[in-house]
């Protein structure tokens, strides 16, 4: 698929993947993988930038824990982070159903 109809909407499958755990890096780029049918892979290089970005507006925390036996970085949701998903969930919505209406349209 191509990138620049992901790269938008990554934070808010970031943010939604946290509403529902704590996760590490990793482990958010495998569910993200799972969850779409190897649709969304995410590199570490794009990952982390936009954690840390998320982090920085105040959508994200992070603390350190242990997963199979070694440290790794966790990141949890904030209410201003959830606050940002219904946000964005409700942006991408309205979207999708415009793109959706324009295509049918189209295809007519």
């Amino acid at each position: 698929m191509e990138k620049s109809l992901l790269s938008g909407s990554n934070a808010m499958l970031l943010l939604r993947l946290l509403e529902e755990k704590d996760m590490y890096g990793y482990e958010m780029i495998d569910q993200l993988r799972q969850k779409s049918d190897n649709v969304f892979e995410l590199k570490v290089g794009t990952l982390y930038p936009l954690l840390h970005s998320l982090e920085k507006s105040g959508c994200l925390t992070s603390y350190e824990g242990e997963a199979a036996g070694k440290k790794r970085i966790y990141y949890r949701i904030t209410p201003e982070g959830r606050k940002q998903l219904k946000k964005k969930t409700e942006e991408w919505s309205e979207y999708a159903s415009a793109v959706m209406h324009v295509m049918e349209l189209t295809l007519e």
